[in-house]
This record gives C-alpha cells, sequence and structure tokens, in this order.
C-alpha cells in the first residue's frame, strides 16, 4: 500500500470559504441580528460600545464584508447614488465639484458609483442605471434622460433622480446650471472696457456644444442693442489651429474676445502674442473657471469665475430627498458667475 504523504496548501489551493454573518456572530459572542445591526450602522437597536467594537473586530479577523446584494434585496434599495459619466468632458473646475461631491456623500454612508454610459440616452440608459438599484441618480444631462427615463428609474425603486445641467426633466429634481450667465458676464466685462467688436471662441472638441452655445447665447443677448458686433471664431484646441487663427487676427478687426474657458485662452494668448497681436492693447483677452495658471500668466488672465454648490450641501440635498421620496420635485438654480479684471483685459 503506498503512503501519499500530507500535501501543504499552496499559493494554488482553493481558498477557505467566504466567511458570513453567523462566523461574525460566533467569533463575537454575539447573535446574528447583533452582527446585522452593527454592520449596517442601524439607529433603531441600541448596542452598547464594547459590543460594536467586539462585533467590528471579529468581521476584520476574518475579513468578512456584507453582502451588499442580499442588503439590497432585504431593503428594496441600494444605498448606491448612481452618477453616470457625463458625455461632456470635464474640466479641472467641474472635476473637483464632483469629487468633493463624492466625499460628502460619502459621509452619509451612500456608496457612489460612477457609470459609462456609453452612448445610452433615455429609457435605454435609464433602464441600465436601474438595474444596479441605486437609491438615488445625479444624471449630467436632462434633455437625453427625459420623463419616461426618470419613471422608469423611480419604478426600480429609485428615492431620488436629480438632473444636473442647464435644463431639467419631469419628474426629477433639477440643480440648473445656466451657462448662459457665463457668457452674460464675459460680454458685460468686455463692453464695460469699451470693446465693440468681440469675437467668442466656439471650441470644436467634442462633445463641449453643451456648454458652449449656451454662452455664446448669453454673449449674444448681452450685446443686444448696443452698437457691439458679435464674431463666433470655431477653433481646435491644438497649436496649429490657434496659430491660423492668430495669423489672420487684425483682419477680423476684433478688439475683446471671450475664450470660452481659461483653458482656450491661454491657447490663443499665446498664438496672439507669437504673431505680434498685443494683449490687451489691441485686444482685450478674458476666459472663464479661473484657473490657478491664467493667474501665473503674463500678462495675468481676466476671466469669469464660476461658482457651483458646495458638495456638502448637495449631498445634504440628496439625503434630504431620499429620506423624503415623496416631495414634490425641486429645482435649484446652483451656478453663479462673476468677472474678474486682470491684466489681459
Amino acid at each position: 500500500m503506498v503512503q501519499i504523504p500530507n500535501q501543504q496548501p499552496t499559493q494554488h489551493s482553493v481558498p477557505n470559504s467566504v466567511p458570513t454573518s453567523a462566523d461574525v456572530a460566533r467569533l463575537a459572542g454575539v447573535s446574528r441580528a447583533t452582527v446585522s445591526y452593527v454592520l449596517n450602522n442601524t439607529s433603531a437597536v441600541r448596542i452598547s460600545e464594547p459590543t460594536r467594537r467586539r462585533v467590528h473586530a471579529a468581521a476584520k479577523e476574518l475579513g468578512y464584508v456584507p453582502h451588499a446584494a442580499a442588503r439590497s434585496l432585504r431593503a428594496g434599495h441600494t444605498r448606491v447614488v448612481l452618477m453616470p459619466t457625463p458625455q461632456i468632458p470635464a474640466g479641472p473646475l467641474f472635476s473637483e465639484f464632483f469629487n468633493e461631491l463624492q466625499w460628502a456623500l460619502s459621509r452619509f454612508d451612500y456608496t457612489v458609483v460612477q457609470y459609462g454610459s456609453l452612448g445610452l440616452t433615455g429609457e435605454d440608459a435609464a433602464r441600465a442605471w436601474a438595474e444596479l438599484r441605486p437609491v438615488a441618480v445625479l444624471a449630467p444631462d436632462a434633455s437625453a434622460l427625459g420623463a419616461r427615463g426618470v419613471s422608469v428609474l423611480k419604478r426600480s425603486g429609485a428615492k431620488a433622480v436629480f438632473t444636473l445641467g442647464p435644463q431639467r426633466a419631469e419628474g426629477a429634481h433639477a440643480l440648473l446650471m445656466d451657462q448662459r450667465l457665463v457668457g452674460r458676464c464675459a460680454a458685460t466685462h468686455l463692453l464695460e472696457r469699451g470693446r465693440r467688436h468681440i469675437g467668442v471662441v466656439v471650441p470644436e472638441e467634442r462633445g463641449l456644444e453643451p456648454f458652449a452655445r449656451p454662452r455664446v447665447e448669453g454673449i449674444r443677448r448681452a450685446l443686444h442693442g448696443t452698437d457691439a458686433t458679435l464674431t463666433e471664431l470655431p477653433l481646435a484646441y491644438t497649436e496649429e489651429a490657434a496659430a491660423r487663427l492668430a495669423a489672420g487676427w487684425r483682419e477680423l478687426g476684433i478688439d475683446g474676445v471671450f475664450t470660452y474657458n481659461d483653458e482656450y485662452a491661454m491657447l490663443l494668448m499665446r498664438a496672439l502674442q507669437d504673431e505680434g497681436v498685443a494683449v490687451p492693447d489691441e485686444t482685450a483677452l478674458i476666459g472663464s473657471d479661473d484657473l490657478m495658471l491664467g493667474r501665473l500668466l503674463r500678462p495675468r488672465l481676466s476671466t469669469v469665475r464660476i461658482e457651483l454648490p458646495s458638495g456638502q450641501k448637495l449631498a445634504e440635498l440628496v439625503d434630504r430627498v431620499v429620506r423624503d421620496p415623496g416631495m414634490e420635485p425641486e429645482v435649484h438654480d446652483v451656478l453663479g458667475a462673476t468677472a474678474v479684471h486682470r491684466e489681459s483685459s
């Protein structure tokens, strides 16, 4: 009879079974219900602090993690706040805003999930989002979601549906960001400095139209009834495109330009300077977003400072709606804009 020696486990051995709440309960010397109360932060049941510490220590030792799907089935929804990825390229200002919002929501014990929509819109997008059973959705594009999409999300168990942007969707809470205000601030700033032949950079970068077109419209409205003219200047975000525009700048007769944002302002200012066009003597220039780099340029960049709501206040609003899902949809104007005068204008 051949004896097979005992084999020691290797790195390829089958791992031990997944720890359960029952394992945590046995190790901590408490009931499974107590484990559930502690790890789900249930406030309706009072658990002593020593017991809480014992449960957390046992869970940590065993490597136990609560099962989100099972918890969702019991509650009818998750603690997930879904943030579909916007189709519009987000600059530093909006990236900072979304990061602050995610941090603030986590303080309310929500898990923020960013969802790559891959071009889905309307009901198709809403159905894809609804599969995750989010408790709240912050949709970046109301026009793409629509009233039917909002209805799909609510029927799936979402207690709060918000839209962020220049439009609203029926049935959803709206956080309006009217980009026309940015253009109006820039135009008023240039008019106050005696500029009457106003240019506005229209980015050719794909996906920026929902921001760019309203800003152009804001400038157009600000110039209405004045003797000022408006010239749209399509511009790709490349040095070559900026150089071509600058080469024919004097023929355009523009004495003041709004460049959509600070990044395009830096691009165009460098090209104008290379062409020998004096800023601001020949052409006043103003961007938007108030990026730090704009203050380091020479001349320092005038800009439109955009004010967004604090992530903390928005997280508080989301939590309030989740707790009271029957409330009537609210509309909040959350975008402010102020012109900041520096050397370039």
